[in-house]
């Protein structure tokens, strides 16, 4: 098999969802999608992904795993919590030289490519980045317990707790709020099923009150207007001022986009590339790294 000069890379966006996996080599790049990988929910099951992402990868390219994992990568993993984490990742791990850090970065990297400006992601979970002079911030992403307002999973839950404020008349009559106390009984019926409910069970919510805000339902509209408000306020507090772009991503991120002021709407621009995207180019970004350091 004739081997080329040219570099290989490889990368890895992985969530609670699914895992992504890519390698660029022979000038061409090759991508497969594994299971979850989420390094704290379930450490195992991560590197078992990962491994398995690391072998479909090799077949497509036609190269041996052990090839590939020669190649200087770059893992971008939910659950990546510390440094801690991160070492014990790479030591169960058979990359030469690999850098892991949590997921966020290569969502940045991927929305705005390498253009100065703000990220705003909100899926079932949530946060706020910032890249400026090829310097990342980050903000939010502390998950659903302590925090990811704005997500799917915030909108969910808040819309069962504004429910049952409206059940106690300390708020006018929602077309949101009689439906959800349709689909689940009553207000008792809110508050058991909510004490079983994951972020994704919060988070399948969410359509149903975006749905009813296009309608003009005051409720759900007031939702919506309050994560917007939060994400503008953050935003604001790491910097932002008129002419920065600002790039909303996830599947409710895009929604709060009638919500922020004018200044920020006409700041909007698509994302450049997904996170897998990001993740390549910030292992790009490393094997040039390495590069300097043996010149």
């Amino acid at each position: 098999m004739v081997k080329s000069s040219k570099p290989m890379l490889l990368a890895a966006d992985g969530g609670g969802t699914r895992c992504r996996v890519a390698t660029f080599v022979d000038g061409k790049t090759h991508r497969v999608e594994v299971g979850a990988a989420n390094v704290s929910t379930d450490f195992e099951a991560a590197c078992i992904e990962l491994w398995r992402g690391l072998e479909a990868l090799a077949v497509q390219a036609g190269r041996s795993p052990e090839e590939l994992a020669q190649a200087p990568a770059y893992l971008g993993l939910a659950g990546i919590t510390d440094d801690a984490i991160a070492r014990k990742l790479a030591t169960a791990l058979p990359f030469r030289h690999v850098r892991i850090e949590d997921d966020r970065a290569a969502a940045l990297r991927g929305a705005l490519g390498a253009m100065d400006g703000f990220v705003a992601h909100c899926g079932t979970g949530s946060f706020v980045a910032m890249q400026r002079g090829g310097t990342m911030k980050f903000a939010g992403g502390w998950g659903p317990v302590l925090g990811d307002q704005a997500s799917a999973q915030w909108v969910g839950k808040r819309a069962l707790a504004k429910t049952l404020e409206q059940t106690d008349g300390t708020t006018g009559p929602s077309a949101l709020a009689q439906d959800l106390l349709s689909r689940f009984g009553d207000a008792a019926g809110i508050v058991r099923a909510a004490a079983d409910m994951t972020p994704s069970d919060f988070g399948a919510l969410a359509p149903l009150v975006t749905e009813l805000s296009n309608r003009g339902d005051d409720l759900a509209v007031s939702i919506l207007r309050d994560g917007a408000g939060y994400l503008i306020d953050v935003m604001k507090k790491m910097g932002w001022n008129v002419g920065l772009p600002v790039c909303l991503t996830g599947g409710i991120g895009p929604l709060y986009a009638p919500y922020l002021p004018a200044d920020m709407q006409s700041a909007l621009v698509e994302p450049a590339g997904d996170p897998l995207s990001g993740a390549l180019a910030l292992a790009q970004a490393y094997l040039e790294e390495i590069e300097h350091e043996h010149s």
